[in-house]
């Protein structure tokens, strides 16, 4: 997914050569509230089509999304918290079974979309179990009852490795919301960040996907980031969260960008 520091979009904008114009719907994030039995689940989903709406039945296990695309092709991720909805997915498009991919872990279940239809279109999630181990709660209490699942995919890197599950993204992942997402400052860099890097991310996966090569170059490129990024497991504080953020945007960019040009330079004066 729905995970990164800056240094992400350094790197692309030096390796990727496809970086550039994007369709003004790529990479549109949505969160979405499902209101339930009393609670309140979010749901991220990632896409090149707008989110109209959305409906869920929980005595047929379905999430039914309403869409509205401009595109021949759709692309989509979607990513739901597994005690709203769990199991084995069967999906349909306008009422038509589809056959989509999903992977699922104790936390999330891992939607990829892939379908063709410009205009409006409803997509149906149906699972297999809903509300596992909720209790339904009929008055509704504010800021008691509410259910977080912090979500969004790391699309560029959960390409690089191949899965949603693989370590290294779950490793960003948790640097996002067991380190960033606790602090206020984090948030706030979350937040910008999250702006810039699903406008064109999507766009990045496709291509990793569709070219092997260039999919290992971006392995290549990001794995000493990602080893110094594990250097933030150490931060308990805000203040120590602030300062290894601080200090590993400055290791990275001196990796990514200073190294180069030293280089380029010295074979420059030769």
């Amino acid at each position: 997914m729905k995970i990164l520091f800056l240094i992400p979009l350094l790197l692309i904008l030096v390796v990727s050569p496809v970086f550039g114009q994007i369709s003004d719907k790529t990479g549109l994030l949505t969160r979405l509230d499902v209101n339930t039995s009393g609670h309140t689940f979010e749901v991220v989903t990632v896409s090149n089509f707008e989110i109209l709406d959305h409906e869920f039945d929980k005595n047929e296990n379905r999430l039914t999304i309403f869409i509205k695309s401009g595109l021949e092709d759709n692309l989509g991720e979607v990513t739901i918290p597994q005690n709203l909805l769990a199991g084995n997915f069967t999906f349909q498009i306008n009422d038509v079974e589809s056959i989509q991919k999903f992977k699922s872990n104790e936390r999330i279940s891992f939607i990829t979309l892939n379908f063709t239809g410009i205009g409006e279109n409803k997509i149906d999630i149906i699972g297999t179990n809903a509300l596992v181990g909720v209790k339904e709660i009929v008055e509704v209490v504010p800021d008691e009852i509410t259910y977080e699942e912090p979500g969004g995919g790391c699309l560029i890197a959960t390409a690089t490795f191949g899965s949603e599950l693989a370590p290294q993204v779950q490793q960003l992942r948790e640097i996002r919301d067991d380190k960033l997402l606790q602090t206020e400052s984090g948030k706030s860099f979350m937040n910008s960040f999250n702006t810039i890097y699903y406008s064109f991310s999507p766009q990045i996966a496709d291509y990793q996907r569709e070219n092997p090569v260039f999919k290992e170059l971006v392995k290549v490129g990001i794995t000493p980031m990602m080893t110094t990024l594990s250097l933030m497991d150490n931060a308990q504080t805000e203040s120590e969260v602030l300062f290894l953020g601080i200090s590993l945007i400055i290791l990275n960019v001196g990796m990514y960008v200073g190294l180069p040009a030293i280089v380029i330079m010295g074979i420059k004066r030769i």
